[in-house]
């Protein structure tokens, strides 16, 4: 969830037990290639991560924290976001105006995300402004003030953030699928929470989920660019040794939870005063660990993305994409395929303003992903994967990108994947896995459905289910 600026350098963009203490023990996860990761674990059970660049002038340092607002309750759904915002609200020995005039004066940019299963918190600066760095986000993260009357203030912000992320249907459609997707389960909820708990949530509450989750041993701490890994490693054990350690740890990428399941089902929010509908579809998706990851990936990257104002219809590669446009049955789509730690959601997003041929834009939809179990081509899987590869490997961009890679496989999966070896594993996918991968994921599968706007034309919840097994190619 990105978030709104603090000041010029400093803005938050979208989580008490002991044990025996172990040695430390590095290693790199990959021998020849340049730059590598290096990572080391202190005795605590903190993750120090770096991929340093010798020539880099900059650099990102920053905390992956494997808690979000999955970590919470249903009375307590909304208290990762919220601790987010008042980590930048002063702490035990920096009031806010010093923190954002330290930040400003070492030319630094300090930010800070909330996701269902992440919190992060994270810092670019200078090279030799990264101690200064490590330090401010050790200190935000142990010694947050949490004053109550700063708490109360945040509420406000906090009201207010959510109206505007209420005016963006794209989000408001796909908290939605998950609610229906996933009903009754954490990943169900917001990330925000719902506007009861955004005016109860207190100082006890901000404080219980910090014991519980801002634990050593389920955060990574990265540096990118102009770092130094054994630097970065005493600095660790200089400001973050004090973290404490889960009462029962559990490495990172392995399961902390109960297995969440899919429900298909649907929610619609009839709306006739709106010009366009929107509709999300989606059957169970895979988690970040799955072996079927990159071919899904894939499979997904085959029905990319369209928009009918970019013009350019007659030169995507997509099948969908000729059909929809050449029967104006949409303004717009978009596929995706989203992972958590043990399950996810591949779908697709749709637009459209043809509000008296709904039926047909997800029957074709439909009858196109009927097809990927049956007669997928060569040449559409080498574009996507080729397509994939680009949009996966060119993202990585600069320091705070690589950073966010780190931070994110090695909390998810306990391990980073080289660039090279993404390309080794997309490059891998060949027609028959993305034939099995549909006939596994897609063929007779349940589906969850989301829908807002005139959505009177769409069709019964069981005919469109039924397309998922009846359509021939």
């Amino acid at each position: 969830m990105v978030s709104r600026p603090l000041s010029a350098s400093l803005s938050r963009a979208l989580r008490s037990a002991t044990r025996a203490p172990r040695p430390l023990r590095s290693f790199a996860t990959a021998a020849s290639s340049s730059p590598i990761t290096q990572l080391t674990t202190l005795s605590n059970g903190l993750t120090v991560a770096t991929e340093a660049h010798p020539h880099a002038d900059s650099a990102t340092v920053g905390v992956w924290i494997d808690a979000g607002s999955r970590a919470e309750t249903d009375k307590t759904n909304g208290t990762a976001h919220f601790l987010e915002h008042m980590a930048f609200k002063g702490t035990n020995q920096r009031t806010q105006r010093s923190l954002e005039l330290e930040v400003e004066n070492i030319g630094a940019h300090l930010n800070a995300y909330t996701s269902r299963e992440q919190t992060v918190y994270y810092a670019k600066s200078f090279r030799k402004d990264v101690p200064q760095a490590v330090d401010i986000i050790s200190d935000i993260l142990q010694n947050s003030k949490l004053e109550n009357g700063a708490i109360e203030r945040e509420r406000d912000v906090i009201l207010r953030e959510q109206q505007e992320v209420d005016k963006q249907l794209e989000e408001v459609v796909f908290d939605h699928l998950h609610s229906v997707a996933f009903q009754g389960q954490p990943l169900g909820r917001t990330i925000l929470g719902p506007k009861a708990n955004i005016l109860s949530i207190n100082r006890n509450d901000l404080e219980s989920y910090i014991k519980t989750n801002y634990t050593a041993d389920r955060m990574v701490l990265v540096g990118t660019g102009g770092v130094d890994h054994d630097e970065l490693v005493k600095l660790a054990e200089k400001h973050f040794s004090s973290l404490p350690v889960s009462s029962n740890p559990i490495p990172l990428g392995r399961l902390s939870h109960p297995k969440t399941q899919f429900v298909g089902s649907e929610v619609r929010v009839r709306d006739d005063t709106m010009d366009t509908a929107h509709l999300a579809i989606s059957v169970e998706g895979v988690g970040w660990s799955s072996p079927d990851y990159y071919p899904m990936l894939v499979m997904q990257s085959i029905f990319g993305n369209w928009d009918r104002s970019l013009g350019s219809s007659s030169l995507m590669s997509s099948r969908l994409s000729h059909i929809i446009s050449s029967n104006n049955l949409a303004n717009s789509f978009m596929s995706f395929s989203t992972s958590y730690s043990d399950t996810g959601l591949w779908g697709i997003y749709l637009v459209t303003e043809n509000l008296v041929n709904m039926d047909d834009l997800a029957h074709f939809t439909l009858k196109e992903w009927t097809r990927m179990s049956i007669a997928p081509t060569v040449g559409e899987v080498e574009r996507a994967k080729s397509q994939l590869k680009a949009s996966l490997l060119l993202s990585l961009d600069g320091t705070t990108a690589i950073a966010e890679d780190i931070g994110r496989q090695l909390v998810v999966s306990g391990r980073r994947l080289t660039p090279q070896q993404i390309e080794k594993a997309v490059d891998a996918v060949t027609v028959d896995d993305i034939k099995r991968v549909a006939q596994k994921y897609l063929w007779d599968q349940d589906i969850a459905i989301a829908a807002l706007g005139p959505v009177d034309g769409l069709l019964d919840y069981n005919r469109i289910r039924a397309d998922m097994s009846s359509l021939t190619y």
